[in-house]
């Protein structure tokens, strides 16, 4: 019996890895996808080329802040993997209606139409930033949420809104949160690709403050993994944290983005850091290990030689989306 899943925000980065992994030769094989997508700036129709041919692919194209479409397309799925999302925190910092209208009230509508049309299960994704800033040690899913941004406090925000269904209304929502995911295909407004696609035209890249704030790396792949570990086997009403077991400070980041390009420390140029920055993201990741058996898989410097070797064999992707967003 073939699973009908939506997938919003599936033009994106995440979503659209996701997407082709579902419908992809090592997919389930049990699924037909329907893609929910503004297409605003960051997302990029060509994402969803390789699956486009695909006998189980749909694509909508509609705002999840419209509760009409969203009720529409909704309806007759059996379950929604929600993407959907502002995720740029300086973008945020900017302006945060956007993020509110589209994170909050966007997921509201989706859970009003997820409860309404008998959705069977609901997977929200979510971001290690809910947590804040950690001194030592890593957070676990059942600390309190301590967002700093605007786009993290809107984030969280989604995330309590999305389990409030689960315990009022029993509907099955399962909520992710990952650390920071690299990999091809990135819009370029994010540290990864906007670093390496500076280095290949000859730029500096802009590291913000001492360097010395620490993010953990998810390349892609685990990413999508252990998605569909959880839609697949998670249990309802809880949280788990996707990392990549990888952390870094940003400089020492930055030295490897600038070996894997062939370029010098010269080319680094130290800007006013950003408002209010936090210092280090870390997750402990071990209750999806424990219950649903997983593991990061991808080694981060190969995989980061990999992503740089993309960007450079694609700048037919990516220098466009540059230039629109003049970046």
């Amino acid at each position: 019996m073939t699973t009908r899943v939506l997938v919003t925000g599936g033009a994106g980065f995440v979503g659209s890895h996701y997407v082709r992994a579902l419908l992809g030769p090592d997919g389930p094989g049990d699924v037909a996808v329907t893609v929910l997508d503004a297409l605003t700036y960051a997302g990029n129709p060509a994402n969803l080329d390789p699956v486009r041919g695909h006998p189980g692919f749909r694509f909508a194209h509609g705002d999840i802040r419209d509760a009409e479409v969203v009720g529409r397309v909704v309806a007759g799925h059996d379950q929604v993997v929600h993407f959907a999302a502002e995720s740029h925190v300086d973008r945020s910092i900017l302006g945060a209606t956007e993020f509110v209208t589209t994170n909050v009230l966007g997921t509201q509508h989706l859970l009003e139409a997820a409860l309404r049309g008998g959705v069977a299960t609901f997977v929200h994704i979510s971001t290690d930033e809910v947590y804040g800033s950690r001194a030592d040690g890593s957070s676990r899913e059942t600390d309190p949420v301590r967002p700093n941004s605007p786009y993290a406090a809107s984030k969280a925000s989604s995330d309590l809104l999305a389990l409030s269904y689960h315990r009022t209304h029993g509907l099955d929502v399962r909520v992710t949160r990952c650390s920071n995911n690299f990999g091809h295909h990135h819009f370029p407004e994010k540290v990864i690709p906007l670093f390496i696609t500076n280095l290949l035209d000859g730029r500096s890249v802009p590291l913000y403050g001492d360097g010395l704030n620490v993010r953990d790396w998810l390349h892609i792949d685990d990413h999508v993994r252990g998605l569909e570990l959880v839609r697949a086997g998670g249990r309802p009403g809880e949280i788990y944290n996707i990392g990549g077991g990888t952390e870094l400070t940003n400089e020492e980041l930055t030295r490897r983005l600038l070996a894997a390009c062939g370029a010098g420390w010269d080319r680094v140029e130290y800007v006013e850091d950003r408002k209010g920055h936090d210092r280090r993201y870390s997750m402990d990741w071990s209750k999806i290990r424990d219950e649903l058996g997983y593991r990061p898989r991808v080694d981060f410097d190969t995989a980061l030689a990999g992503t740089v070797a993309w960007y450079r064999d694609n700048r037919r992707w990516w220098e466009p989306l540059k230039a629109r967003a003049a970046l």
